[in-house]
């Protein structure tokens, strides 16, 4: 929301499991700031996230007029699965969000840092 009232405050927004609405309560959207939001939006979240299915984060991207991205992790919970280790392979989960943050804000594995600390 800040950055909605704050264009300029930041370059770009990376939203992990953003909360659309309460689980199960999806008539409680929290989209009202979306369509002020002028940075550029990467939202990265699991498939059986209650806050919001993956369809309603694609109609929720559509009101942002920044340029926006949006990474789905198939099976993975509002936690995407860290606290629960669900994944298996929580190194490549970081991984893959840290590549998709990487490819949308134009940065080049020699300007990241290792995985493990970039992301915690």
């Amino acid at each position: 929301m800040l950055c909605a009232s704050e264009p300029d405050l930041v370059d770009g927004l990376l939203l992990l499991s953003y909360p659309l609405h309460p689980p199960r309560k999806p008539e409680h959207l929290r989209t009202q700031h979306l369509p002020n939001l002028r940075t550029p939006t990467l939202l990265v979240s699991g498939t059986r996230d209650p806050f919001g299915s993956s369809e309603e984060i694609e109609n929720a991207l559509q009101l942002i007029p920044a340029r926006t991205k949006f990474v789905t992790l198939e099976g993975a919970g509002h936690d995407l699965d860290f606290t629960k280790g669900k994944s298996g392979d929580r190194g490549g989960l970081r991984l893959t969000i840290l590549k998709s943050f990487q490819e949308f804000f134009g940065k080049t594995a020699n300007e990241s840092t290792d995985p493990e600390s970039a992301i915690l």
